[in-house]
């Protein structure tokens, strides 16, 4: 394609989010809804842009256990990089109403009760519709984003073809085990907990629409037995590469590391052909 007319990635964060079962880990799932401009109807973990609200420094003040300092030098940034955290507990609780925070005591947060589940769902509500920030809601429940659950594991760019494209830094974290998903009937509109391998198998069988990034994600989280183990292996990576998939004509997506990368890389910059 011709270079000039390449899109600039928008900065993302997905919060792929894992609790033990009895045969292994489920992994939480929502559906994108199928009038979305952006993988419709595709089974994704919940995640999206970074807004300027994840970059303050009221937010920064709210997030334990990690500084901007830190988080920027995990992801190879001179600043900024605690926003990625903040957008990947923010987009978790708007998408699926899970909330990564802990109370002044150190705990995640329990939504178990009617009350306070109503309290939140209001919360929410209001969230997603521009209504109230979330350090206000924060400060206003005297909690703060446990930003040191989450685990930087990999990053992703939409390829260049694509119409609308994301570099988006992944993170797992495990579920805040006294709270249910609730999708938000707008960006989503259904959740599943799967394992990693069923979700691979309803996939193969085309039961279940998923991205290449979402499958490589399952594929490897599908080596691992508990949620522990998972987060440990996790947690020992580094210098985690930006991928970055080419399209072949026949729509396919191909990595860096698999045969007839270079030779997409250099159709695309001839323009060539355009996905």
């Amino acid at each position: 394609m011709d270079p000039k007319t390449e899109i600039d990635p928008l900065p993302a964060a997905t919060a792929t989010l894992v609790r033990d079962a009895q045969h292994g880990f489920e992994v939480l799932m929502v559906q994108r809804n199928l009038q979305s401009g952006f993988v419709p109807g595709n089974y994704v973990f919940p995640g999206g842009a970074l807004d300027a609200e994840d970059d303050t420094p009221a937010m920064r003040a709210l997030c334990a256990g990690i500084t901007d300092e830190q988080a920027s030098n995990t992801l190879g940034m001179a600043q900024g990089g605690l926003a990625y955290w903040v957008a990947a507990v923010r987009e978790s609780f708007e998408e699926a109403g899970l909330l990564i925070a802990c109370k002044a005591d150190g705990r995640i947060v329990a939504l178990d009760e009617p009350g306070i589940v109503e309290r939140f769902r209001q919360h929410r509500h209001a969230l997603n519709h521009g209504e109230r920030r979330l350090h206000e809601i924060l400060r206003s429940e005297n909690l703060t984003l446990a930003a040191d659950q989450l685990v930087y594991f990999s990053r992703w760019i939409t390829p260049v073809s694509a119409p609308r494209r994301y570099d988006t830094r992944f993170f797992a974290a495990a579920a805040p085990p006294a709270q249910a998903p609730l999708h938000d009937n707008r960006e989503t509109i259904g959740h599943l907990w799967l394992h990693p391998g069923a979700a691979l198998d309803r996939y193969r069988k085309d039961d279940l629409k998923m991205r290449l990034p979402t499958v490589r994600t399952l594929e490897e989280f599908a080596a691992y037995d508990t949620v522990d183990a998972l987060l440990k292996a996790l947690r020992g990576r580094s210098d985690i590469p930006a991928i970055l998939p080419r399209i072949s004509k026949a729509g396919a997506g191909v990595l860096p590391d698999e045969p007839g990368y270079a030779e997409m890389e250099e159709r695309e910059s001839q323009g060539r052909w355009k996905i």
